[in-house]
């Protein structure tokens, strides 16, 4: 497996990371827990080293599922975790954050326990609080990573200002937001920022939820516990509006004899060398596809191709309901 390192921070993790939110809530019923732990444990044998959990993907089962896993081989992983809700609350009516220091302190220690280590890798605010001044977030942060329980400071889907104020008071490790073929608003001021701040940049969802391997279509009818069937993006018109995106990516993977997914991770890869995907997956032989595209190597005559072509669809669809959509670029 080639490694890759997050900006300047010298965090260094396997090219490719896998999401595991899939593996126990979000796209339908959750699969059998001890299939997971295999699948966990397997990813690891293949020479991935990076996993991303959350404490609001279950609520908690996620955490609890990647410390059983992984506990035999925490030396050899690097995991990613995130605060900035209140779980307490009905969110129904919101997204419910919480971002305030005590909370930090109280998620990270709970967060420890499910996850049966002493220290967090990577500690992403999920997203920006608006009610939590940036400086106090990661203040909160910085005297966390000084007493031993986490190792390095991140932000989920933060905007520039954000991303300044809170690198003035601790240096973050990796901004990660989702970045894909057919989600490219990263590259206008964000990228940039990045590159001149020297954070990594962790892209979620690079296969666009599942649409960019071409195995979703406008016929696709989700499981009512599917949180893609409410996403606008996932509608019946959109689909069918963004498959242009997936016929163009699976024409070039036929001149690769690749897949359409490890052509949407190549590009992806190919973009900067401090840029991590995290594809996520329950299946091994998804796993084992995704991970093949890191010996892909798309030349730059494909890689304009890719980047014309896909720059002038357009794609319909928001990426989340209102509320959510409202909270990203903070």
């Amino acid at each position: 497996m080639k490694m890759r390192t997050l900006g300047n921070s010298g965090l260094e993790v396997s090219a490719l990371g896998l999401g595991c939110m899939g593996m126990s809530w979000a796209y339908g019923p959750a699969p059998d827990k001890a299939e997971m732990i295999a699948l966990l444990r397997k990813a690891v044998e293949l020479g991935v080293t990076f996993f991303d959990t959350a404490e609001v993907y279950g609520p908690f089962t996620n955490e609890d599922l990647l410390g059983e896993a992984l506990e035999p081989v925490r030396d050899r992983v690097v995991i990613a975790t995130k605060f900035g809700f209140d779980l307490t609350v009905d969110r129904s009516a919101g997204p419910g954050f919480n971002s305030k220091p005590d909370h930090i302190r109280e998620v990270v220690d709970a967060s420890l326990k499910r996850l049966r280590t002493d220290r967090i890798d990577l500690l992403y605010q999920h997203r920006v609080d608006p009610e939590v001044q940036m400086e106090d977030v990661a203040g909160a942060v910085k005297d966390l990573i000084a007493a031993g329980k986490v190792k390095h400071f991140g932000l989920s889907e933060a905007g520039a200002q954000s991303i300044r104020r809170a690198h003035a008071v601790q240096p973050v490790t990796a901004l990660q937001s989702e970045y894909s073929l057919w989600q490219r608003e990263p590259e206008a001021e964000i990228l940039p920022l990045l590159a001149e701040l020297g954070i990594g940049f962790v892209p979620y969802s690079p296969l666009g939820r599942g649409f960019l391997t071409g195995a979703i279509t406008a016929e696709t009818l989700f499981d009512k516990n599917d949180f893609r069937a409410r996403l606008p993006r996932f509608q019946e018109d959109a689909m069918a509006a963004n498959t242009k995106l997936v016929e163009l990516i699976q024409a070039i993977a036929a001149q690769l004899d690749a897949s359409a997914a490890q052509v949407a991770l190549a590009w992806l890869l190919a973009q900067q060398d401090w840029i991590v995907p995290i594809p996520g997956t329950t299946k091994l032989s998804r796993l084992q596809e995704n991970l093949a595209a890191t010996d892909l190597t798309l030349s730059a005559e494909q890689l304009a191709q890719i980047d014309q072509a896909s720059k002038a669809v357009e794609i319909v669809g928001a990426r989340y309901l209102p509320a959510m959509e409202a909270a990203t670029g903070r």
